[in-house]
Protein backbone atom coordinates (compact mmCIF):
# COMPACT_ATOMS: atom_id res chain seq x y z
CA UNK A 1 0.00 0.00 0.00
CA UNK A 2 1.46 3.38 -0.99
CA UNK A 3 1.28 6.29 1.41
CA UNK A 4 -0.48 8.57 -1.08
CA UNK A 5 -3.67 6.49 -1.16
CA UNK A 6 -6.66 7.73 0.86
CA UNK A 7 -7.01 4.24 2.34
CA UNK A 8 -3.69 4.80 4.13
CA UNK A 9 -5.41 7.46 6.27
CA UNK A 10 -7.28 6.69 9.53
CA UNK A 11 -10.70 7.53 8.02
CA UNK A 12 -14.06 5.84 8.62
CA UNK A 13 -15.00 3.21 6.05
CA UNK A 14 -18.08 5.19 4.88
CA UNK A 15 -15.88 8.21 4.16
CA UNK A 16 -13.34 6.09 2.26
CA UNK A 17 -16.15 4.53 0.20
CA UNK A 18 -17.54 7.97 -0.66
CA UNK A 19 -14.07 9.26 -1.63
CA UNK A 20 -13.68 6.26 -3.92
CA UNK A 21 -17.13 6.85 -5.47
CA UNK A 22 -16.05 10.43 -6.28
CA UNK A 23 -13.13 8.95 -8.26
CA UNK A 24 -10.50 10.46 -5.99
CA UNK A 25 -7.74 7.96 -6.69
CA UNK A 26 -4.45 9.14 -5.22
CA UNK A 27 -3.87 12.05 -2.88
CA UNK A 28 -2.39 15.19 -4.44
CA UNK A 29 0.89 16.46 -2.88
CA UNK A 30 -0.91 18.98 -0.64
CA UNK A 31 -3.35 16.29 0.54
CA UNK A 32 -0.60 13.75 1.20
CA UNK A 33 1.49 16.27 3.16
CA UNK A 34 -1.28 17.97 5.14
CA UNK A 35 -4.01 15.38 5.81
CA UNK A 36 -2.09 13.21 8.32
CA UNK A 37 -1.39 16.34 10.42
CA UNK A 38 -4.94 17.69 10.01
CA UNK A 39 -6.43 14.35 11.10
CA UNK A 40 -4.01 14.38 14.04
CA UNK A 41 -5.52 17.68 15.21
CA UNK A 42 -2.46 19.84 14.49
CA UNK A 43 -2.61 23.44 13.26
CA UNK A 44 -1.42 23.65 9.64
CA UNK A 45 0.03 26.55 7.64
CA UNK A 46 0.03 25.43 3.99
CA UNK A 47 0.98 27.02 0.70
CA UNK A 48 -0.59 25.45 -2.37
CA UNK A 49 -1.67 26.73 -5.77
CA UNK A 50 -5.24 26.77 -7.11
CA UNK A 51 -6.28 23.35 -8.37
CA UNK A 52 -3.96 21.49 -5.98
CA UNK A 53 -6.74 19.75 -4.03
CA UNK A 54 -6.43 21.81 -0.85
CA UNK A 55 -10.23 22.18 -0.46
CA UNK A 56 -10.64 18.40 -0.20
CA UNK A 57 -7.75 18.31 2.29
CA UNK A 58 -9.40 20.58 4.85
CA UNK A 59 -12.92 19.33 4.02
CA UNK A 60 -11.96 15.72 4.83
CA UNK A 61 -10.32 16.96 8.04
CA UNK A 62 -13.47 18.85 9.06
CA UNK A 63 -15.82 15.96 8.29
CA UNK A 64 -13.64 13.49 10.21
CA UNK A 65 -13.99 15.54 13.41
CA UNK A 66 -17.52 16.85 13.55
CA UNK A 67 -20.37 15.13 15.43
CA UNK A 68 -23.56 15.07 13.30
CA UNK A 69 -25.77 14.41 16.34
CA UNK A 70 -24.57 17.68 17.97
CA UNK A 71 -26.50 20.57 16.40
CA UNK A 72 -23.97 23.35 16.88
CA UNK A 73 -21.52 25.05 14.50
CA UNK A 74 -18.38 22.95 14.80
CA UNK A 75 -16.38 24.18 11.78
CA UNK A 76 -15.99 27.57 10.10
CA UNK A 77 -14.34 28.21 6.72
CA UNK A 78 -13.56 31.85 5.86
CA UNK A 79 -13.13 32.66 2.14
CA UNK A 80 -12.29 35.93 0.34
CA UNK A 81 -15.06 35.79 -2.30
CA UNK A 82 -18.60 34.48 -2.80
CA UNK A 83 -17.43 32.34 -5.72
CA UNK A 84 -14.84 30.54 -3.63
CA UNK A 85 -17.26 30.13 -0.71
CA UNK A 86 -19.80 28.51 -3.04
CA UNK A 87 -17.16 26.18 -4.46
CA UNK A 88 -15.95 25.17 -0.99
CA UNK A 89 -19.55 24.48 0.13
CA UNK A 90 -20.16 22.28 -2.93
CA UNK A 91 -17.01 20.26 -2.23
CA UNK A 92 -17.97 19.85 1.43
CA UNK A 93 -21.45 18.64 0.46
CA UNK A 94 -20.01 16.11 -2.02
CA UNK A 95 -17.65 14.72 0.61
CA UNK A 96 -20.38 14.77 3.30
CA UNK A 97 -22.75 12.53 1.33
CA UNK A 98 -21.60 9.60 3.47
CA UNK A 99 -22.72 11.35 6.68
CA UNK A 100 -26.55 11.67 6.95
CA UNK A 101 -28.15 14.98 7.95
CA UNK A 102 -25.01 17.08 7.63
CA UNK A 103 -26.06 20.74 7.69
CA UNK A 104 -23.69 23.03 5.72
CA UNK A 105 -24.54 26.73 5.37
CA UNK A 106 -22.97 29.41 3.15
CA UNK A 107 -23.03 33.00 4.47
CA UNK A 108 -21.92 35.66 1.96
CA UNK A 109 -22.65 39.29 1.25
CA UNK A 110 -24.81 40.19 -1.72
CA UNK A 111 -27.57 37.87 -0.45
CA UNK A 112 -30.54 38.92 1.74
CA UNK A 113 -30.10 38.46 5.49
CA UNK A 114 -33.60 37.02 6.11
CA UNK A 115 -33.11 33.52 4.66
CA UNK A 116 -29.65 33.32 6.27
CA UNK A 117 -31.11 34.15 9.69
CA UNK A 118 -33.74 31.43 9.25
CA UNK A 119 -31.07 28.89 8.22
CA UNK A 120 -28.93 29.79 11.24
CA UNK A 121 -31.85 28.95 13.54
CA UNK A 122 -31.43 25.35 12.38
CA UNK A 123 -27.89 25.29 13.86
CA UNK A 124 -25.64 24.35 10.93
CA UNK A 125 -22.77 21.96 11.63
CA UNK A 126 -20.42 23.73 9.18
CA UNK A 127 -20.47 27.37 8.05
CA UNK A 128 -18.62 28.71 5.00
CA UNK A 129 -18.60 32.46 4.42
CA UNK A 130 -16.94 35.76 3.61
CA UNK A 131 -15.49 37.91 6.45
CA UNK A 132 -17.92 40.85 6.32
CA UNK A 133 -21.11 38.77 6.37
CA UNK A 134 -19.79 36.39 9.04
CA UNK A 135 -18.94 39.36 11.25
CA UNK A 136 -22.42 40.84 10.72
CA UNK A 137 -24.07 37.62 11.93
CA UNK A 138 -21.72 37.40 14.90
CA UNK A 139 -22.56 40.97 15.88
CA UNK A 140 -26.30 40.18 15.58
CA UNK A 141 -25.85 37.06 17.70
CA UNK A 142 -27.35 34.88 14.96
CA UNK A 143 -24.07 32.96 14.43
CA UNK A 144 -22.70 31.26 17.54
CA UNK A 145 -19.20 29.80 17.54
CA UNK A 146 -18.81 28.67 21.16
CA UNK A 147 -18.71 24.97 20.07
CA UNK A 148 -16.24 25.53 17.21
CA UNK A 149 -13.61 22.81 16.76
CA UNK A 150 -12.00 23.75 13.42
CA UNK A 151 -11.32 27.16 11.86
CA UNK A 152 -10.09 27.37 8.24
CA UNK A 153 -8.76 30.49 6.48
CA UNK A 154 -8.82 29.69 2.75
CA UNK A 155 -6.91 31.83 0.22
CA UNK A 156 -5.62 33.88 3.15
CA UNK A 157 -3.33 35.98 0.92
CA UNK A 158 -6.30 37.28 -1.09
CA UNK A 159 -8.20 38.14 2.09
CA UNK A 160 -5.26 40.27 3.22
CA UNK A 161 -5.02 41.89 -0.25
CA UNK A 162 -8.70 42.82 -0.01
CA UNK A 163 -8.19 44.50 3.36
CA UNK A 164 -10.11 41.90 5.40
CA UNK A 165 -7.53 41.58 8.19
CA UNK A 166 -9.58 43.63 10.68
CA UNK A 167 -12.80 41.68 9.94
CA UNK A 168 -10.98 38.33 10.12
CA UNK A 169 -9.41 39.29 13.45
CA UNK A 170 -12.83 40.32 14.81
CA UNK A 171 -14.34 36.98 13.72
CA UNK A 172 -11.48 34.98 15.28
CA UNK A 173 -11.94 36.81 18.60
CA UNK A 174 -15.44 35.29 18.76
CA UNK A 175 -14.09 31.72 18.52
CA UNK A 176 -12.93 29.48 21.41
CA UNK A 177 -9.25 29.66 22.33
CA UNK A 178 -8.91 25.89 22.03
CA UNK A 179 -9.52 24.84 18.42
CA UNK A 180 -7.67 23.60 15.36
CA UNK A 181 -6.70 26.36 12.91
CA UNK A 182 -5.87 25.60 9.27
CA UNK A 183 -4.46 28.41 7.13
CA UNK A 184 -4.19 27.88 3.35
CA UNK A 185 -2.61 30.39 0.99
CA UNK A 186 -1.60 30.29 -2.68
CA UNK A 187 1.24 32.78 -2.13
CA UNK A 188 3.38 33.35 0.94
CA UNK A 189 3.96 37.04 1.73
CA UNK A 190 5.34 38.05 5.14
CA UNK A 191 1.85 39.04 6.30
CA UNK A 192 0.76 35.39 6.14
CA UNK A 193 3.47 34.37 8.60
CA UNK A 194 2.44 37.29 10.84
CA UNK A 195 -1.22 36.25 10.93
CA UNK A 196 -0.20 32.62 11.54
CA UNK A 197 1.84 33.73 14.55
CA UNK A 198 -1.23 35.53 15.92
CA UNK A 199 -3.80 32.74 15.54
CA UNK A 200 -1.98 29.37 15.33
CA UNK A 201 -0.22 27.17 17.87
CA UNK A 202 2.98 25.52 16.62
CA UNK A 203 1.60 25.00 13.10
CA UNK A 204 3.01 22.41 10.73
CA UNK A 205 4.49 24.47 7.86
CA UNK A 206 3.83 22.84 4.47
CA UNK A 207 5.03 24.25 1.15
CA UNK A 208 3.94 22.50 -2.03
CA UNK A 209 5.97 23.49 -5.09
CA UNK A 210 4.25 26.61 -6.45
CA UNK A 211 5.88 26.58 -9.87
CA UNK A 212 4.06 24.81 -12.66
CA UNK A 213 5.24 22.13 -15.05
CA UNK A 214 6.85 24.19 -17.80
CA UNK A 215 6.62 21.23 -20.15
CA UNK A 216 2.81 21.46 -19.93
CA UNK A 217 2.53 25.25 -20.38
CA UNK A 218 3.84 27.12 -23.42
CA UNK A 219 4.67 30.58 -22.06
CA UNK A 220 5.28 33.51 -24.45
CA UNK A 221 5.65 37.22 -23.67
CA UNK A 222 4.79 39.84 -26.31
CA UNK A 223 6.57 43.20 -26.13
CA UNK A 224 4.08 45.86 -27.26
CA UNK A 225 3.98 49.58 -27.84
CA UNK A 226 1.93 51.81 -25.57
CA UNK A 227 -1.75 51.80 -26.58
CA UNK A 228 -1.53 48.46 -28.43
CA UNK A 229 -2.79 46.07 -25.73
CA UNK A 230 -6.30 45.44 -27.06
CA UNK A 231 -5.12 45.28 -30.67
CA UNK A 232 -2.42 42.72 -29.74
CA UNK A 233 -4.86 40.71 -27.64
CA UNK A 234 -7.19 40.41 -30.65
CA UNK A 235 -4.20 39.32 -32.79
CA UNK A 236 -3.28 36.67 -30.18
CA UNK A 237 -6.82 35.28 -30.22
CA UNK A 238 -6.79 35.21 -34.02
CA UNK A 239 -3.37 33.52 -34.17
CA UNK A 240 -3.83 30.84 -31.47
CA UNK A 241 -7.64 30.40 -31.73
CA UNK A 242 -8.14 29.08 -28.16
CA UNK A 243 -11.63 27.68 -27.58
CA UNK A 244 -11.58 29.01 -24.00
CA UNK A 245 -9.43 31.82 -22.57
CA UNK A 246 -9.08 33.52 -19.21
CA UNK A 247 -7.75 37.09 -19.58
CA UNK A 248 -6.33 38.73 -16.43
CA UNK A 249 -6.60 42.47 -15.76
CA UNK A 250 -5.39 44.26 -12.63
CA UNK A 251 -8.50 46.46 -12.15
CA UNK A 252 -12.23 45.75 -12.34
CA UNK A 253 -12.99 48.82 -14.48
CA UNK A 254 -10.39 47.65 -17.00
CA UNK A 255 -12.09 44.21 -17.06
CA UNK A 256 -15.45 45.59 -18.13
CA UNK A 257 -13.98 47.99 -20.68
CA UNK A 258 -11.89 45.24 -22.27
CA UNK A 259 -14.79 42.78 -22.43
CA UNK A 260 -16.92 45.48 -24.12
CA UNK A 261 -14.11 46.28 -26.60
CA UNK A 262 -13.68 42.61 -27.48
CA UNK A 263 -17.44 42.23 -27.94
CA UNK A 264 -17.41 45.11 -30.44
CA UNK A 265 -14.64 43.30 -32.34
CA UNK A 266 -16.84 40.22 -32.70
CA UNK A 267 -15.52 38.11 -29.82
CA UNK A 268 -17.82 36.51 -27.24
CA UNK A 269 -16.25 37.99 -24.09
CA UNK A 270 -17.68 38.36 -20.57
CA UNK A 271 -16.27 40.24 -17.57
CA UNK A 272 -16.04 38.89 -14.02
CA UNK A 273 -15.29 41.42 -11.28
CA UNK A 274 -16.50 42.70 -7.93
CA UNK A 275 -18.87 45.27 -9.44
CA UNK A 276 -21.41 42.72 -10.73
CA UNK A 277 -24.75 41.97 -9.09
CA UNK A 278 -25.12 38.41 -7.76
CA UNK A 279 -27.38 37.25 -10.60
CA UNK A 280 -24.95 38.70 -13.19
CA UNK A 281 -22.03 36.94 -11.50
CA UNK A 282 -23.92 33.65 -11.46
CA UNK A 283 -24.67 33.93 -15.17
CA UNK A 284 -21.07 34.77 -16.09
CA UNK A 285 -19.76 31.84 -14.04
CA UNK A 286 -22.31 29.45 -15.58
CA UNK A 287 -21.38 30.51 -19.12
CA UNK A 288 -17.66 30.22 -18.39
CA UNK A 289 -18.05 26.73 -16.93
CA UNK A 290 -20.36 25.34 -19.65
CA UNK A 291 -18.37 26.61 -22.68
CA UNK A 292 -20.90 29.29 -23.66
CA UNK A 293 -18.30 32.04 -23.78
CA UNK A 294 -14.93 32.04 -25.51
CA UNK A 295 -13.25 34.66 -23.31
CA UNK A 296 -13.60 35.47 -19.63
CA UNK A 297 -11.94 38.73 -18.53
CA UNK A 298 -11.32 38.75 -14.78
CA UNK A 299 -9.41 40.26 -11.88
CA UNK A 300 -7.31 38.00 -9.64
CA UNK A 301 -9.80 38.30 -6.79
CA UNK A 302 -12.83 37.43 -8.93
CA UNK A 303 -11.00 34.46 -10.49
CA UNK A 304 -10.28 32.83 -7.13
CA UNK A 305 -12.49 29.76 -6.82
CA UNK A 306 -13.25 29.77 -10.54
CA UNK A 307 -13.69 26.25 -11.86
CA UNK A 308 -13.20 25.99 -15.64
CA UNK A 309 -12.26 22.59 -16.99
CA UNK A 310 -9.81 22.32 -19.93
CA UNK A 311 -8.87 26.01 -20.09
CA UNK A 312 -6.91 26.39 -23.35
CA UNK A 313 -5.16 29.69 -22.62
CA UNK A 314 -4.42 32.22 -19.91
CA UNK A 315 -3.70 35.68 -21.31
CA UNK A 316 -2.09 38.23 -19.02
CA UNK A 317 -3.35 41.58 -20.36
CA UNK A 318 -1.37 43.48 -17.74
CA UNK A 319 1.44 41.87 -15.72
CA UNK A 320 1.10 41.86 -11.94
CA UNK A 321 3.91 43.55 -9.97
CA UNK A 322 4.15 40.33 -7.92
CA UNK A 323 5.84 37.43 -9.80
CA UNK A 324 4.15 34.89 -7.51
CA UNK A 325 0.73 36.18 -8.65
CA UNK A 326 1.80 35.78 -12.29
CA UNK A 327 2.79 32.13 -11.72
CA UNK A 328 -0.51 31.57 -9.93
CA UNK A 329 -2.43 33.04 -12.88
CA UNK A 330 -0.81 30.92 -15.57
CA UNK A 331 -1.21 27.74 -13.50
CA UNK A 332 -4.89 27.69 -14.43
CA UNK A 333 -4.07 26.25 -17.84
CA UNK A 334 -2.20 23.01 -18.60
CA UNK A 335 -3.88 21.06 -15.81
CA UNK A 336 -4.64 17.36 -15.42
CA UNK A 337 -1.99 16.29 -17.90
CA UNK A 338 -3.18 18.56 -20.73
CA UNK A 339 -1.07 21.26 -22.38
CA UNK A 340 -1.82 24.96 -22.05
CA UNK A 341 -0.89 28.40 -23.30
CA UNK A 342 0.23 31.35 -21.16
CA UNK A 343 0.52 34.55 -23.20
CA UNK A 344 1.51 37.87 -21.60
CA UNK A 345 1.66 41.47 -22.81
CA UNK A 346 4.19 44.04 -21.58
CA UNK A 347 5.62 47.41 -22.58
CA UNK A 348 9.28 48.46 -22.32
CA UNK A 349 8.50 50.25 -19.05
CA UNK A 350 7.37 46.91 -17.55
CA UNK A 351 10.54 44.97 -18.31
CA UNK A 352 11.41 44.84 -14.59
CA UNK A 353 8.26 42.80 -13.96
CA UNK A 354 9.32 40.31 -16.64
CA UNK A 355 12.81 40.06 -15.10
CA UNK A 356 11.25 39.44 -11.67
CA UNK A 357 9.21 36.55 -13.14
CA UNK A 358 12.37 35.04 -14.67
CA UNK A 359 14.15 35.30 -11.30
CA UNK A 360 11.19 33.77 -9.48
CA UNK A 361 10.78 30.80 -11.83
CA UNK A 362 14.57 30.44 -12.20
CA UNK A 363 14.24 30.26 -16.00
CA UNK A 364 14.27 32.76 -18.87
CA UNK A 365 11.03 33.59 -20.71
CA UNK A 366 10.40 33.61 -24.45
CA UNK A 367 9.82 37.13 -25.79
CA UNK A 368 8.24 37.67 -29.22
CA UNK A 369 7.14 40.67 -31.28
CA UNK A 370 3.43 41.03 -32.15
CA UNK A 371 4.48 40.97 -35.84
CA UNK A 372 4.98 37.18 -35.49
CA UNK A 373 1.22 36.74 -34.95
CA UNK A 374 -0.56 35.59 -38.12
CA UNK A 375 -3.85 37.12 -39.24
CA UNK A 376 -6.52 34.73 -40.57
CA UNK A 377 -9.09 35.49 -43.25
CA UNK A 378 -12.79 35.40 -42.27
CA UNK A 379 -11.75 34.61 -38.71
CA UNK A 380 -14.50 33.99 -36.17
CA UNK A 381 -14.17 32.67 -32.63
CA UNK A 382 -17.54 31.44 -31.35
CA UNK A 383 -18.14 29.36 -28.23
CA UNK A 384 -19.47 25.87 -29.01
CA UNK A 385 -22.42 26.19 -26.63
CA UNK A 386 -25.24 28.68 -25.96
CA UNK A 387 -26.83 29.11 -22.52
CA UNK A 388 -30.60 29.26 -22.14
CA UNK A 389 -32.06 30.73 -18.95
CA UNK A 390 -35.33 29.38 -17.51
CA UNK A 391 -37.31 31.44 -14.97
CA UNK A 392 -37.77 28.56 -12.56
CA UNK A 393 -35.37 26.84 -10.21
CA UNK A 394 -34.93 24.90 -6.99
CA UNK A 395 -37.69 26.78 -5.17
CA UNK A 396 -40.12 25.95 -8.01
CA UNK A 397 -39.10 22.25 -7.69
CA UNK A 398 -37.37 22.27 -11.10
CA UNK A 399 -34.67 19.61 -11.44
CA UNK A 400 -32.03 18.99 -14.12
CA UNK A 401 -33.83 15.80 -15.18
CA UNK A 402 -37.06 17.77 -15.75
CA UNK A 403 -35.30 20.18 -18.14
CA UNK A 404 -33.56 17.37 -19.99
CA UNK A 405 -36.87 15.51 -20.28
CA UNK A 406 -38.67 18.57 -21.67
CA UNK A 407 -35.98 19.09 -24.32
CA UNK A 408 -35.81 15.46 -25.45
CA UNK A 409 -39.46 14.44 -25.08
CA UNK A 410 -40.35 14.70 -28.78
CA UNK A 411 -36.99 13.13 -29.76
CA UNK A 412 -36.13 16.00 -32.12
CA UNK A 413 -33.18 16.98 -29.90
CA UNK A 414 -30.59 14.32 -29.06
CA UNK A 415 -29.49 14.32 -25.41
CA UNK A 416 -25.81 14.32 -26.40
CA UNK A 417 -26.20 17.90 -27.78
CA UNK A 418 -27.41 19.16 -24.40
CA UNK A 419 -24.63 20.22 -22.03
CA UNK A 420 -24.35 21.26 -18.40
CA UNK A 421 -27.54 22.11 -16.48
CA UNK A 422 -27.27 24.42 -13.45
CA UNK A 423 -30.15 24.92 -11.00
CA UNK A 424 -30.34 28.02 -8.76
CA UNK A 425 -33.10 29.09 -6.37
CA UNK A 426 -35.32 30.80 -8.96
CA UNK A 427 -33.44 30.29 -12.23
CA UNK A 428 -32.04 27.37 -14.19
CA UNK A 429 -29.48 27.38 -16.98
CA UNK A 430 -28.92 24.78 -19.70
CA UNK A 431 -26.07 24.71 -22.23
CA UNK A 432 -27.07 23.74 -25.76
CA UNK A 433 -24.85 23.13 -28.78
CA UNK A 434 -24.92 26.30 -30.89
CA UNK A 435 -26.52 24.80 -34.07
CA UNK A 436 -29.65 23.64 -32.20
CA UNK A 437 -29.98 26.51 -29.68
CA UNK A 438 -32.93 28.20 -31.48
CA UNK A 439 -34.80 24.91 -31.69
CA UNK A 440 -34.19 24.23 -27.99
CA UNK A 441 -35.36 27.73 -27.02
CA UNK A 442 -38.57 27.22 -29.03
CA UNK A 443 -39.24 23.92 -27.24
CA UNK A 444 -38.76 25.50 -23.80
CA UNK A 445 -40.73 28.67 -24.64
CA UNK A 446 -43.70 26.90 -26.22
CA UNK A 447 -43.70 23.69 -24.18
CA UNK A 448 -43.90 22.79 -20.50
CA UNK A 449 -41.57 21.57 -17.78
CA UNK A 450 -43.24 19.20 -15.30
CA UNK A 451 -46.58 20.26 -16.78
CA UNK A 452 -45.93 23.95 -16.09
CA UNK A 453 -45.09 26.89 -18.37
CA UNK A 454 -41.83 28.74 -17.69
CA UNK A 455 -40.32 31.72 -19.51
CA UNK A 456 -37.00 31.06 -21.24
CA UNK A 457 -34.49 33.26 -23.05
CA UNK A 458 -30.98 33.06 -24.49
CA UNK A 459 -28.14 34.67 -22.55
CA UNK A 460 -25.90 37.09 -24.43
Amino acid sequence: MTTNTFSSLPLQSVMLENIESLDYQLMTPIQAQSLPHILDGKDVLAQAKTGSGKTAAFAIGILDKFEPQTYQTQALVICPTRELADQVSKELRRLARAIPNTNILTLCGGKPLGPQLASLERNPHIVVGTPGRLLKHLQKGSLKLNALKVLVLDEADRMLDLGFLEDITSVIKKTPQVKQTLLFSATYPDEIKNISNLIQKEPIDIRVESLHDNAKIKQVFYEIQKGERTKTLAAILEHYRPESSLVFCNRKQQCQELADDLWKKGFHALALHGGLEQKERDQVLVQAANKSTSILVATDVAARGLDIKDLDAVIVFEISPEPEVHIHRIGRTGRAGSTGLALSLFTTSEIRKVTAIEDYQKAPVTIEKPSTLKARENFKLSPPMVTLCINGGRKEKVRAGDILGALTANKSLPGKQIGKIDIFDHYSYVAIERPIAKQALKILSEGKIKGRKFRAHKLR
